[in-house]
């Protein structure tokens, strides 16, 4: 079986089927293992019982391939590359099963031919009973994966609604950011006309004062002519 790597930072959901897969994968190779020893009946309920538990982990790695979509671009390879082995490993033990099955087939049909006829009515009873729990054990570990998805399509809606209200809020920010900054310009505006009137004003009354002197220099300067002219 691959091995794990290092915990990566992403969702705890995918951990959790990690840990899932391990445990129902550990649980295969044990009955694939247990199979060769085992006589007819026995041997043919450990089959089934691997194959409803490699369909349990068929299920797993759908799981977990949907979950990995919603992971950060920065853990996703690392946890694709492990995915990969768990398909790998899944694989090899479906092939390693099916040998089983088959010498099991092979086994059952000398052993009928040897008994002299067709299985009794005990046996076709039980093997439908056998099929029965194994079509209840498969639904219900359908209804898990869909509820596992359910509870993942609420998580992902809450988070969606929680990034909606934050866009909201800095939408209401921006606007009120720009509001605030088209209010200053305004404000802006009205100073710089200020200051402009200010300005003018400044060189006006420096004319005048200046005008004023020129005046004041004019008439000294008469009045001094005059006094000089009468001497």
């Amino acid at each position: 079986m691959s091995q794990a790597l290092d915990s990566e930072p992403g969702s705890e959901l995918f951990a959790s089927y990690e840990s899932d897969f391990r445990l129902t994968f550990a649980e295969i190779t044990q009955k694939i293992d247990q199979i060769p020893g085992l006589a007819a009946e026995p041997r043919k309920a450990a089959i089934r019982a691997a194959e409803r538990a490699i369909d349990e982990v068929d299920e797993i790695i759908g799981q977990m391939a949907i979950e990995l979509q919603n992971i950060s671009s920065g853990s996703r390879a690392k946890l694709n590359s492990r995915l990969r082995g768990y398909r790998a490993d899944l694989d090899r033990v479906k092939r390693d099963l099916k040998l089983s099955a088959d010498r099991q087939e092979l086994f059952g049909a000398r052993a009928a031919q040897s008994r002299g006829g067709p299985p009794s009515n005990d046996e076709v009873s039980q093997d439908q009973r056998q099929q029965l729990l194994t079509g209840t054990d498969r639904l219900e570990a359908s209804s898990q994966r869909l509820r596992d998805s359910q509870r993942l399509a609420n998580e992902t809606e809450s988070i969606g609604a929680g990034i909606l209200t934050d866009l909201r809020g800095q939408r209401e920010q921006l606007v009120n950011s720009r509001n605030v900054l088209m209010e200053a310009d305004t404000h802006v505006d009205k100073s710089m006309r200020t200051l402009r009137g200010m300005a003018r004003r400044m060189i006006t009354n420096r004319l005048i004062t200046i005008g004023i002197v020129v005046v004041l220099i004019i008439i000294i300067v008469a009045i001094l002519l005059g006094r000089f002219v009468r001497r």
